[in-house]
């Protein structure tokens, strides 16, 4: 794997749209961010198992409004409205996403999707939306429980 020099991460940011997160190590884009001015925000999706929890991750990341939807239409809305509320753009990390779960592969794609569409935006609109993917896999399966022997009261 060939990683990114730091002029090639900047370079990757202004272009906008989907960063391979395997290709540079992620203070390179903290760095790179940090130096074209573009504000990064990380949604820490680890724990999130449904589309609605991967959603409020990245509502809580970014800092919506209040009266965010908490759908793909509203996740569209809202990332462009965060795209021309900056200077030049924005940075958007999508932390362990589990897209490898059943019940999110489908909603990672559309989460993709929404992200893909804001990238278009922000060029359309002389910014930078620039977003990194970090898959996850499929959650670890829960552990079995234990027979646990249950009282009764008489």
């Amino acid at each position: 794997m060939t990683r990114t020099t730091q002029a090639g991460v900047q370079q990757l940011l202004q272009q906008g749209g989907e960063l391979d997160h395997a290709a540079f190590q992620k203070v390179d884009v903290v760095d790179a961010a940090n130096a074209l001015g573009l504000p990064l925000f990380v949604a820490d999706c680890d724990r999130a198992r449904s589309r609605s929890a991967v959603l409020r991750a990245i509502a809580k990341a970014v800092d919506f409004p209040v009266f965010f939807g908490g759908n793909l239409d509203a996740l569209y809305d809202c990332l462009c409205d965060t795209v021309l509320d900056q200077k030049s753009g924005v940075v958007l990390w999508l932390y362990r996403l589990h897209s490898g779960d059943p019940a999110l592969e489908e909603d990672a794609a559309r989460v993709a999707q929404a992200c893909a569409d804001a990238a278009d935006f922000a060029r359309e609109n002389g910014r930078t939306f620039a977003y990194v993917l970090e898959h996850a896999g499929k959650h670890p399966d829960p552990p079995p429980q234990a027979d646990v022997p249950r009282y009764v009261d008489d």
